[in-house]
């Protein structure tokens, strides 16, 4: 299973979420994830800036060895999932790839629906997602997170949030350390959000 994560520089904010989503996605399923990140005018090279490292490490993530590059439709061929840190980010990528339309959210409004998702689960009598038909392990949580986009989508007018700003993630770049820790306090719950859905939905 393929996710990118996206922002501008591709710098600060995706490559937190993709060190930590790496992070937590192979505790919850080892081997069955592939995290990427890209930004839409990214200082190509440049490593994580040191706050977004710290945030990365104090949450258990690894920050070495990353260099930032720049979103292209090559890269995104093959992903399946793409999770923007703004909805302007998210219309960029759209614009190189319209195909994933239906794959690609902010990672905020996927965590809603995340949510959501496993409130519902966890109603006594109510449908729930569907289980892993069993075979192998990696093939069979690839099918069922393939499939989540559209069991997502479904929930949409479930989450919608009370002001559209709560989908973006707030852009630290050459800002203060309070900001960094203001996205922090952003991206880490929809983090959090993503991977409970994994571990609650990991193949036997």
């Amino acid at each position: 299973m393929r996710i990118l994560t996206v922002c501008t520089g591709n710098i600060c904010r995706s490559p937190v979420a993709e060190r930590l989503l790496q992070a937590g996605l192979d505790q919850a399923v080892p081997g069955g994830f592939t995290v990427t990140s890209a930004g839409t005018r990214a200082l190509v090279g440049e490593p994580i800036q040191p706050p977004s490292a710290d945030i990365v490490r104090t949450f258990g993530g690894n920050a070495e060895g990353f260099a930032a590059r720049q979103l292209t439709s090559k890269i995104l061929r093959g992903v399946d999932l793409v999770l923007t840190m703004t909805s302007g980010h998210r219309g960029e990528v759209l614009q190189l790839d319209a195909s994933l339309l239906k794959r690609t959210f902010t990672i905020r409004e996927f965590a809603r629906m995340l949510d959501v998702l496993d409130d519902r689960a966890a109603t006594p009598g109510a449908s729930v997602a569907p289980t892993h038909d069993g075979g192998d392990r990696l093939a069979s949580n690839a099918a069922f997170w393939r499939g989540l986009p559209a069991r997502a989508a479904a929930v949409r007018h479930l989450s919608l949030p009370a002001d559209s700003s709560e989908n973006d993630i707030i852009d630290p770049y050459r800002r203060s350390l309070d900001v960094y820790r203001q996205m922090e306090d952003e991206l880490a719950p929809a983090i959090v959000s993503i991977l409970r859905h994994a571990r609650l939905n990991a193949p036997a």
